[in-house]
């Protein structure tokens, strides 16, 4: 029997039964199909990881105030103009110096007056420069946010995000609304519906830092930090920079944290990502190769007649078995070369839905086929075993 003889023969066996054999090659079409999908989209949203990196964690800079040898003494090492000499610096967009207001005893914020209402709401009250919501980049619902003329007069405002403004009852800026911070009052100006950094301001009440100092004083226990945005490509520069900047006596007492390096975080989320879809689409693959094991072994039985027929005119087993691996072998080339279309055509219909660059690398979908046809040969060796020692005379009994 020559290959043209096999081929057709397995061709005339699948196509005796159309319906089966697409049922069968199914499993196969979405193995593969996963398996080009998950593959092509996870290289996709790599490349994703990496713009939306770039755009925002690699443009920050965080500062932690350590106070040096005796942070007891110095409780603020931030000088007044922090700011400013961190802005100066260049690549350095906006820079702000944040702490959280320790407030005294069980003091809560409250909308109203004290005994005017029951309790109050115990949330995080900020201490920011201005230069805080600058580098958080708001998007601000109502109002606007302090600048520096509220901060150096030590105006008694503040902003909050719009969850907090529900959770306060401030629905409108028009009355020009108050929260009461531990009974001192702070005029609402603005209410912020998202930021790009730090969204845990959202939950925040954000207020001018030099007012909280005059009335709380200087930081507790949890130390200042200063958050600095910064072109693309600047922010190690800015932070081995920044600490001299800030204080060139004392730099020891302040420590940068630059944004980690994009490629080893990429690398970290593309092999969890790998490693999770990569065995959904095995298993997928699995099922497929137990769906066409299970076919082409009814095959076998049905077909016993005419093993036995070929059997007695002189086909011998290895024959019985070249022609059921080719069929097995067929429907699963079939379902790779299927299942790889679909799979490609899924990674560019999410890209074009989200607006991405499909990324789908060509070794991906010169494997996926092959992956298929050796699904099926791998699932079609028992059955072809089976019909190549089924013997002439029984066969033909039957």
């Amino acid at each position: 029997m020559n290959v043209r003889d096999l081929l057709q023969e397995a061709a005339a066996g699948m196509l005796q039964r159309p319906a089966r054999s697409a049922l069968t090659a199914l499993g196969t079409v979405l193995g593969v199909g996963t398996f080009v999908a998950v593959l092509g989209l996870t290289a996709t949203t790599s490349s994703q990881i990496d713009a939306r990196f770039n755009a925002l964690t690699a443009t920050e800079v965080a500062v932690e105030d350590t106070g040096g040898a005796r942070p007891d003494l110095v409780p603020l090492s931030f000088p007044d103009d922090a700011d400013a000499r961190i802005e100066a610096l260049g690549g350095a967009r906006h820079a702000g110096v944040y702490w959280t207001v320790p407030l005294p005893g069980n003091e809560t914020v409250r909308a109203a007056p004290v005994g005017d209402t029951g309790a109050g709401e115990n949330v995080k009250v900020v201490a920011a420069s201005p230069g805080v919501l600058a580098a958080a980049g708001p998007t601000l619902g109502q109002g606007r946010t302090f600048d520096r003329f509220h901060d150096d007069r030590r105006e008694q405002v503040a902003v909050i995000g719009s969850a907090m403004a529900a959770r306060l009852g401030v629905t409108s800026l028009e009355t020009q609304p108050a929260v009461f911070i531990a009974g001192q009052p702070f005029t609402v100006i603005g209410i912020v519906s998202d930021v790009d950094r730090k969204p845990d301001l959202l939950l925040s009440v954000i207020i001018p830092a030099k007012a909280a100092k005059a009335v709380w004083g200087p930081p507790g226990e949890e130390r200042a930090r200063m958050i600095v945005s910064t072109e693309l490509g600047a922010a190690r520069q800015i932070a081995r920079e920044a600490p001299l900047a800030l204080d060139p006596a004392h730099a020891d007492r302040f420590k940068a944290v630059p944004p980690p390096d994009p490629k080893q975080l990429r690398s970290s989320v593309s092999s969890d990502l790998d490693q999770l879809f990569l065995l959904l689409a095995g298993i997928c693959l699995v099922i497929g190769a137990v769906g066409i094991a299970n076919t082409t072994l009814v095959a076998v039985l049905e077909r016993t007649g005419e093993i036995g027929l070929r059997r007695s005119l002189g086909a011998r087993g290895r024959h019985i078995t070249a022609q059921f691996l080719a069929e097995s072998g067929a429907l699963g080339l079939l379902g790779g070369l299927v299942g790889t279309s679909l799979g490609t055509i899924t990674v560019v219909a999410v890209s074009f839905v989200r607006e991405w660059t499909p990324v789908v690398h060509p070794a991906t979908v010169a494997a996926a086929p092959a992956i298929g046809l050796l699904t099926g040969v791998l699932a079609g060796l028992y059955p072809a075993w089976r019909a190549s020692r089924i013997e002439p005379v029984e066969a033909l009994r039957r």
